[in-house]
């Protein structure tokens, strides 16, 4: 099925799908220093909500997890903020226009930073196309990241300026496929989040902080996605949370 936006066209039969999956194995990726998710059947007294248990006509299952720690999730400002903001109530639009980028974070001291001037040089090299939607893909691009166990690792991070720069660019959407857009141990400073939101006080929220911009965390881009222009349907579950769990899909223009 071809649909066409703005006069560019997209086949919606080949949906590229840059979500990872939320399982209850060991194949599941964690950060932030929690257990796996816990998937199971519904139990009262004998009754098990299972259908291969024999007790039951359905399988019936109570699902635990983190939407930050346990795979592709997307985000609001309330992650971050005193008041309440959920990305049910940020996000109400689905499409964008996006552009896919690659770039190898900078080694800097004990850290490995994605840095202005890497976003700067990545979107330099790429087709123009007005875009809302920044999907950045690092490397190395092991298909470990599916299952990567991040806890303590110091994962690459985008500075501060990178952010900064990211926002003036008016990209209102940021996906990556990293656990978070900062540093995993940095004093609860969260300069990355702050910058590209426009936080200036969690506390009391500044008249332009960006209360319609989202940051999507945990994504996977195979290697054979090429860079360049796409159209992004960005799916979340209808979550009263500061985050959701999500399914960011590319198609190809």
């Amino acid at each position: 099925m071809i649909a066409k936006i703005n006069n560019f066209e997209i086949d919606l039969s080949k949906p590229i799908d840059i979500s990872i999956p939320l399982t209850n194995t060991d194949e599941n990726p964690i950060a932030w220093y929690i257990a796996k998710p816990v998937i199971e059947p519904v139990v009262f007294g004998d009754w098990i909500g299972k259908v291969s248990e024999g007790k039951s006509s359905t399988n019936f299952n109570n699902i635990f997890f983190n939407p930050h720690g346990h795979g592709t999730h997307t985000e609001c400002l309330g992650h971050i903020t005193n008041d309440f903001y959920s990305i049910n109530q940020s996000l109400k639009q689905f499409f964008f226009f996006a552009k896919l980028i690659t770039v190898e974070p900078e080694e800097i001291g004990d850290d490995f930073v994605i840095t202005k001037e890497l976003i700067e040089k990545a979107l330099s090299a790429s087709t123009s196309l007005s875009m809302t939607a920044l999907v950045i893909r690092t490397l190395p691009n092991q298909k470990e990241k599916k299952s990567r166990k991040y806890s303590n690792t110091n994962p690459p991070y985008l500075s501060e300026e990178a952010a900064v720069f990211i926002r003036e660019s008016e990209i209102q959407h940021l996906l990556i496929d990293l656990p978070s857009v900062d540093k995993e141990h940095d004093e609860g400073k969260l300069l990355a989040h702050k910058a590209f939101w426009n936080v200036k006080d969690t506390h009391n929220l500044n008249s332009d902080a960006r209360l319609n911009a989202t940051i999507t965390e945990m994504i996977y881009v195979p290697d054979e996605i090429e860079d360049g222009n796409y159209i992004l349907n960005l799916q979340i579950a209808s979550f009263e949370n500061d985050a959701s769990p999500s399914k960011p899909i590319l198609y190809k223009i």
